[in-house]
């Protein structure tokens, strides 16, 4: 698979008209809104020519189309945002084509970054890289999917609740959730802000601590954002590893389950010490989850209302009908249930009974995360309880959409950093993934782990 590495500044026109072509070629899976076609040469030309230079002079990328980024509209995949043609840049992104990188194009994803199959955004669904026939995952599918058919070495991606590392597991690559904080929101469009996170999709994990690395560090634009501390580490000889009882049961398929007892194996042969370990509270993460996170999608979503700016209702004669009719026609269905659930369990007699009660329940969970990571250096785990599931197979029933999340949302909720690792395929030929978690902040240790199972 492509590698960061097989990329050279002396060649970089020919390594982007490349990537574009390949794009163009691989349009069946619908993992792209657009092309930046014009500004991803002329910023090649300038590679080549000296003007730019960096880590990542000349290497093509992919940006989620939740990223602000120049050169095509930033839309959210939303007939909301359809137009919008952003007026700056994503800290993410100024900082990669500091360094070089060229942004070819914007991926396709769910809308807002609401859903877990890349089937709910207002443009069409993203076809899964391995089998047309089912979901690329989601809410970053087209990141994943155009890092997995070898379009770019990396891609960007949002992870709220499993966005980045759910499609990842899907598509056989490399997605990284870091640390609540790591790298710069700002300039992205905004889902929940205690749990966004900026990550990347990559072929390889070494690509992808050297892409982290270059987005990670304090930005004065994000109150959030941590003074960097991104930095390589050597693996410790001998770590202690959890492999979480409660992901491992209930309705996890069993090919998910033989991959992630191999990677166990693996880890022991390496000779790091795996024991199961139990994180109880995990059975209500899904419900904690889906009452912080649409009451942070109602507010954030307020914005969109026909007078500022995006999409704006025609032949109305009130501002209660210019919002109401704007915000119906701009919104798709999960986006409506979300801002629907949000508002309700912010409202006047259901705050304290709702919120209130979800945001305790989330400091149990990382009492108890604490609580393993003083005895454990890492967690493991499936991504997913199932490889990728069929295209519709569960548009029509939300729950059981929402129970693909349920390995991911715990890392999220409490900001801990968490990798999606290629670990094998099941019976049919799905990738499987699984997940390791780590403490707030080690990051780099993480990849220094499974870089050590990788060169083995």
């Amino acid at each position: 698979m492509v590698k960061i590495s097989d990329f050279t500044p002396t060649s970089a026109v020919e390594n982007i008209q490349r990537a574009i072509e390949k794009a163009k070629a691989n349009e069946e899976y619908h993992a792209l809104l657009s092309l930046t076609e014009e500004r991803a040469l002329e910023r090649a030309k300038q590679v080549e020519a000296g003007e730019i230079t960096g880590k990542l002079a000349g290497v093509p990328f992919v940006v989620k189309d939740n990223f602000l980024a120049f050169g095509a509209p930033t839309t959210a995949a939303s007939k909301m945002l359809e137009n919008f043609s952003a007026p700056l840049q994503s800290t993410a992104v100024e900082k990669l084509e500091a360094e070089g990188a060229i942004c070819i194009g914007k991926a396709n994803l769910d809308a807002f970054a609401h859903g877990g199959s890349t089937e709910n955004s207002a443009f069409g669904p993203t076809k899964n890289a391995i089998d047309t026939t089912r979901v690329a995952g989601g809410s970053s599918g087209g990141s994943a999917v155009v890092t997995a058919l070898d379009i770019v070495p990396f891609a960007l991606g949002t992870d709220t609740g499993g966005s980045i590392r759910q499609p990842a597991s899907f598509n056989g690559v490399v997605g990284v959730k870091p640390t609540y904080g790591t790298v710069s929101r700002y300039g992205v469009v905004a889902m929940a802000s205690s749990t966004d996170t900026i990550g990347c999709m990559t072929t390889n994990v070494e690509d992808a601590e050297l892409v982290m690395g270059i987005m990670a560090g304090r930005d004065e634009r994000d109150m959030t954002t941590l003074l960097d501390f991104f930095v390589s580490s050597e693996v410790k000889p001998t770590q202690k590893i959890g492999l979480i009882k409660e992901f491992m049961t209930g309705d996890v398929d069993e090919d998910v389950r033989a991959r992630t007892l191999e990677y166990a194996e693996k880890l022991r042969a390496a000779g790091h010490e795996v024991n199961e370990v139990s994180l109880p509270i995990v059975k209500h993460t899904l419900a904690m989850y889906y009452i912080i996170v649409p009451a942070e999608i109602s507010s954030n979503l307020a914005r969109y209302d026909g007078i500022r700016y995006g999409h704006r209702a025609e032949g109305v004669k009130t501002l209660a009908e210019l919002y109401g009719k704007t915000r119906d026609e701009g919104f798709l269905t999960e986006n409506k249930r979300r801002i629907m659930i949000g508002s309700y369990v912010l409202s006047s007699g259901f705050f304290d009974a709702y919120y209130q009660q979800a945001q305790k329940a989330r400091t149990l969970l990382v009492n108890e995360f604490n609580e393993l990571f003083s005895q454990y250096d890492a967690l493991l785990g499936p991504v997913a309880p199932t490889p990728a599931f069929k295209l519709g197979e569960n548009t029509e029933d939300p729950i059981k959409m929402y129970l693909a999340d349920i390995m991911t949302v715990p890392a999220s909720l409490a900001g801990l950093p968490a990798l999606s690792i290629p670990a094998g395929q099941s019976e049919t030929g799905l990738p499987i993934g699984i997940q390791l978690i780590g403490q707030r902040r080690s990051d780099a240790a993480l990849f220094a782990l499974v870089s050590s199972l990788e060169e083995k």
